[in-house]
């Protein structure tokens, strides 16, 4: 492409309707057994040809993501370029509309995104497999947010199976003040089991089934996080969250990943809508979002 072409690529959030959480690896991961859907709330990253690597951003919290090298929008142009012997000469732009440090992937989904946008935009025509390999080199949720719709995770939650889902599903999600570190939550997970024999995760073949027919009751019995009593306990008010959206006629709520963000599956558009309005007025958190799912993965729009 000529140094004036743009490529922009839109990346869907993750809620994750189980997170079945193991014990400490040797290496500090833990393995999981992590059933992601993709939502519909979105990142936008449009990659420019420029004379050195640079990154902005821009939308809701955009002053809380970071703009140098770390950011994994960056770290995966970086990735690519050295892959393929080139200069990472882009401007990375990312208009946010993920929470950020939300539990809901969004550092994750700019890091799927800029990898797509800088393929297409560099045409180093990458194997679907090399991106995926690259994403999990990058973060444990990055492969997901490229391929997007459901799968299971394993591993560190980067191995990725497929799966079916039989219909839409409709969430809200409410976004709570300030973020919580994915690391720290880990943390005190690890804390408050501490002597505890921890069973190997394994996916729930009742949540997937219920996924795969599209049966919203059955799949919010099935909701489960065990990432949430730590969540809860570095956040307590979250409590005050979840009571408010299970009272307002959400099927179920849980804390969506590590958290702040909680999420609420309702029986259809019409009680999500009605769910999102009690949130707000409850005022137990600052913005309250309706989202359908599955959703595809990155994609160059």
């Amino acid at each position: 492409m000529s140094a004036t072409a743009t490529v922009t690529v839109r990346v869907p959030a993750k809620v994750n309707v189980q997170l079945a959480v193991g014990a400490a690896r040797p290496d500090g991961f833990h393995d999981l057994a992590n059933v992601f859907l993709a939502v519909g709330l979105y990142d936008e990253v449009t990659v420019t040809e420029s004379d050195e690597l640079r990154v902005t951003c821009a939308g809701p919290d955009a002053g809380q993501v970071p703009l140098d090298r770390t950011n994994l929008a960056a770290r995966a142009a970086l990735a690519l370029a050295e892959r393929y012997g080139r200069r990472p000469g882009v401007h990375l732009h990312i208009a946010k509309d993920i929470p950020v440090a939300g539990g809901m992937a969004g550092g994750s989904a700019d890091g799927a995104a800029a990898l797509v946008a800088c393929d297409a935009l560099w045409g180093t025509n990458a194997s679907r497999e090399e991106l995926l390999d690259i994403c999990a080199e990058l973060g444990s949720d990055v492969p997901f947010s490229l391929v997007g719709g459901a799968a299971l995770g394993t591993g560190r939650g980067e191995k990725l199976r497929p799966l079916e889902a039989g219909g839409t599903f409709h969430w809200v999600f409410a976004m709570a003040d300030g973020g919580l570190s994915t690391p720290a939550v880990f943390r005190e997970f690890d804390r408050l089991n501490e002597g505890v024999r921890i069973p190997g995760p394994t996916a729930s073949d009742e949540l997937l089934a219920a996924l795969a027919k599209g049966d919203a009751h059955t799949l919010a019995g099935a909701l489960s996080n065990d990432l949430q009593p730590a969540a809860l306990s570095l956040r307590p008010s979250l409590a005050d969250t979840l009571a408010a959206g299970r009272a307002a006629g959400a099927l179920a709520g849980l804390v969506s990943g590590s958290g702040p963000t909680t999420a609420f599956l309702a029986a259809d558009a019409e009680s999500a809508t009605a769910v999102a309005r009690a949130l707000l007025a409850s005022g137990t958190c600052r913005a309250a979002r309706v989202a359908e799912s599955p959703a595809v993965g990155a994609t160059v729009v």
